[in-house]
């Protein structure tokens, strides 16, 4: 039995060449890694720039440091800049953090060395670069042998001289002067019309509760509210339209009266027969609407507001005549 020799040359070959690739690929050098500081010497409140640098195999995962933004032994971070890439050489790769600080402290400063998380396949692991960067802090140093110390100088009273207000005297003069022309135009303007700058600030009379409820009832009629279904709040608004009425024109505490009470109370005052009916009967709806669901139909909503409106009307206070002024005017001149 022969052995072609040639063909298993070629095969050792080639199992080799596999054997020294694997090697290589799964077995990278650890990252290296270095730190220092830029400038090392800084005056106090100065700033500085602490460097870490790393060189590793390109599938190798790194993670740097952060620091807090606090300050904290003296140091304080002032900005985190992002990640650069130095160099790449083939498989590895150069890559640098910078981080910019402040220094608040005198003296020196150790930063103690530079660690990064190191992830490799299955390893996970610190590195720590070799030695500590060290941060040399300096103050300002003052010579009190040399420089005398002197209290503080006391307040100056200096002599009052006119010229320094006579430009707010003008001023206020002349403010003065347009203030007075103008009261006395409004004066004036005022008295040719039969008034007094008292009345200016005298309040308005109110307005009679007739006219109160009559634009009440008419604001009421444009909502349209059992139009949409919205019995209860439609009696409820025209319930309380008649009883502020009623309190305004009455003096009848009827917003804290039931119907029964308000009937009572309505007895005693003179008004004609079917403006009591019809308000009693507005109301006693408006209880079975509010707190029995009743539903009334079109025609007992429209006679309903009607029964309000006529009511409003017809006990509203009469407003004398031309006729009947002057008949008072000559009883008055008799007596």
């Amino acid at each position: 039995m022969s052995v072609n020799m040639t063909g298993l040359k070629k095969r050792f070959l080639t199992v080799a060449a596999l054997f020294v690739t694997c090697v290589a690929f799964g077995a990278a050098d650890a990252p290296t890694i270095s730190s220092r500081i830029e400038p090392d010497s800084v005056m106090i409140g100065g700033r500085f720039t602490y460097i870490i640098d790393v060189e590793k195999d390109m599938v190798q995962e790194i993670a740097f440091p952060e620091f807090e933004a606090d300050p904290k032994g003296g140091i304080e971070l002032v900005e985190s800049h992002p990640i650069d890439t130095v160099s790449r050489d083939g498989r590895r790769m150069h890559l640098r953090k910078r981080y910019t600080m402040a220094a608040f402290e005198e003296g020196r400063i150790a930063m103690g060395a530079a660690k990064v998380l190191y992830a490799d396949k299955n390893i996970i692991d610190t590195l720590t670069s070799e030695g500590e960067a060290v941060l040399n802090v300096a103050t300002f140093q003052i010579d009190s042998t040399s420089h005398a110390i002197f209290d503080i100088k006391p307040q100056k009273t200096l002599k009052f001289k006119l010229r320094e207000i006579s430009d707010y005297l003008l001023w206020g003069l002349l403010a003065a002067v347009i203030l007075a022309a103008a009261i006395y135009g409004l004066v004036r303007w005022l008295h040719s019309r039969g008034k007094s700058i008292k009345s200016l600030f005298t309040p308005a009379p109110p307005e009679p509760a007739h006219i109160v409820a009559i634009r009440a009832l008419e604001e009421l009629h444009n909502r349209k509210l059992w139009q949409n279904n919205l019995h209860k709040e439609y009696y409820s608004v025209l319930s309380d339209i008649l009883r502020t009425y009623l309190a305004g024109r009455f003096d009848v505490g009827a917003m804290e009266m039931t119907t029964d009470e308000i009937a009572e109370a309505v007895r005693d005052i003179e008004m004609p027969t079917k403006c009591s009916v019809d308000l009693m009967g507005v109301l006693r709806d408006a209880d079975l609407a509010k707190f029995a669901k009743f539903e009334p139909d079109a025609e007992q909503n429209e006679s309903a507001y009607s029964k309000a409106y006529y009511f409003v009307e017809e006990t509203k206070p009469v407003e004398p005549t031309a006729e009947a002024e002057d008949e008072q005017a000559v009883i008055d001149k008799i007596n």
